[in-house]
């Protein structure tokens, strides 16, 4: 009898073992699954930038090289501001590095110059003149771009970059009216008015540019960057400039070394936003 409950209380130990087990099979951990990680850049993108241009020419002369024959000359030049529209299209090569290729329309800018002169007028007599120049100004611009991020903080990251390609300036509305004093040079002695036109041209030069800005990441597709570019965009020419008397000289003005700095809003749209990685949803029974 005592061998019987002797079996009896083997059984329920081991059941009770048996249970225990099937207890904590239940509620093991589940398996885990390998999340490949996210990486927070690479493909190609869309950008579209609008600002404005702070623009400067080094000087205006006309195309003979007369300006060498004066005494004397004091020159200022002035263009209003501009805007400036582009798009183009990138590719982010990793975290640190992407390059675009971008159109850029420059918009109309007013330009107004004056030139103050003395020049040798014969027989020993030194004639002076005021020339008072306008005209208006456009670009078309052709950018291949480089930048290097430097690093990503709050989602902000600051980069600078640089670019080569080509502008195309047209230069438009040339007028120059101006003053000739020639006192003691006859036939032509005395103070008289003196004017010019010219008929619209375009040029097509090598330009060059420096970026440097802020970009901030609203979200895997979108980037919102505010920019500064230094940019070179080569000479201008007017037409062959005829005087107020109808004669054409033969020759343009020429518009020397124009430069801009603009300041730029843009936006970054990411084409191949890469995707984030989910495990399958844990099923668990009551």
């Amino acid at each position: 009898m005592r061998s019987v409950k002797f079996l009896v209380a083997a059984g329920a130990a081991s059941l009770l073992s048996s249970t225990a087990f099937a207890a904590d099979m239940a509620i093991a951990p589940p398996p885990q699954y390998y999340a490949p990680p996210v990486e927070d850049f690479g493909g190609w993108y869309l950008r579209g930038d609008i600002g404005f241009s702070n623009q400067r020419v080094k000087n205006i002369a006309m195309a003979d090289g007369r300006n060498a024959q004066l005494l004397s000359l004091q020159e200022t030049t002035a263009f209003d501001t501009a805007g400036v529209f582009d798009l183009g299209v990138g590719y982010q090569f990793n975290n640190w590095l992407r390059g675009d290729l971008t159109g850029q329309f420059r918009g109309n800018s007013n330009f107004k110059g004056a030139d103050v002169t003395t020049f040798p007028a014969g027989n020993g007599v030194i004639g002076n003149g005021i020339d008072n120049y306008s005209a208006s100004k456009s670009e078309w611009l052709i950018l291949a771009n480089g930048y290097v991020d430097l690093g990503t903080w709050w989602s902000i990251t600051p980069f600078v970059g640089a670019g080569v390609g080509m502008s195309r300036v047209t230069i438009s509305n040339y007028t120059d009216n101006g003053i000739v004093n020639q006192s003691g040079f006859p036939p032509v002695a005395g103070t008289y008015p003196s004017g010019a036109t010219a008929a619209q041209a375009s040029k097509w030069n090598f330009a060059w540019a420096l970026h440097t800005g802020l970009a901030y990441r609203v979200n895997p597709s979108l980037t919102l960057e505010l920019a500064y570019s230094y940019v070179d965009l080569g000479d201008g020419t007017t037409g062959p400039v005829t005087d107020y008397t109808g004669f054409t000289r033969g020759v343009p003005m020429q518009f020397k070394n124009i430069t801009s700095q603009d300041l730029m809003f843009g936006m970054r749209w990411n084409l191949d936003n890469p995707t984030v990685y989910a495990p399958p949803p844990l099923v668990t029974k009551g």
